[in-house]
């Protein structure tokens, strides 16, 4: 199903799927170049972070058996495979500079910062691993941080 759809189907009026798309950056047409790998897209993305002030790091997330033949879950939200169903943290994970303005002036704080990497030209469809996705995204802004679908540099 496509967002559209979806959208159809809860009555979501067309303006607010727009600001939705524009929040999220989940519109086709944001940055990257069609056909751009994942892989340099990530390393666009990187590099404008470090031009703001910002920082980013790669959270691979995963499981595995180690040697020993205990279980090892790692990666941000993924302490069961029930929550990483659920809510998949993004690609990249990092921590930007704001100043606040006004009753702290001149104070600065970090804001969590979270970029799930998508390759040039990728568009939502809505799949049960980008709902997750989104849901990561939902959350983090909800508690204050940036987060979005990132396609190619401009998303900083």
């Amino acid at each position: 199903m496509k967002l559209n759809e979806w959208a159809e189907r809860w009555n979501i009026s067309t303006r607010a799927l727009d600001d939705l798309r524009a929040l999220f950056r989940i519109d086709s047409g944001h940055a990257g170049t069609s056909g751009q790998s994942e892989s340099a897209v990530q390393s666009e993305v990187r590099l404008e972070a470090v031009t703001v002030g910002a920082r980013l790091w790669r959270n691979n997330v995963g499981a595995t058996y180690q040697r020993d033949g205990s279980f090892l879950r790692y990666g941000l939200a993924n302490e069961s495979g029930a929550v990483n169903a659920q809510v998949k943290s993004a690609d990249l994970i990092g921590i930007r500079p704001v100043t606040i303005q006004p009753e702290m002036v001149g104070w600065t704080i970090g804001q969590f910062v979270s970029r799930e990497v998508k390759a040039g030209g990728w568009q939502y469809r809505a799949t049960d691993r980008e709902q997750a996705q989104l849901r990561w995204a939902e959350l983090i802004l909800s508690l204050g941080g940036d987060a979005c679908f990132a396609t190619g540099k401009g998303t900083l």
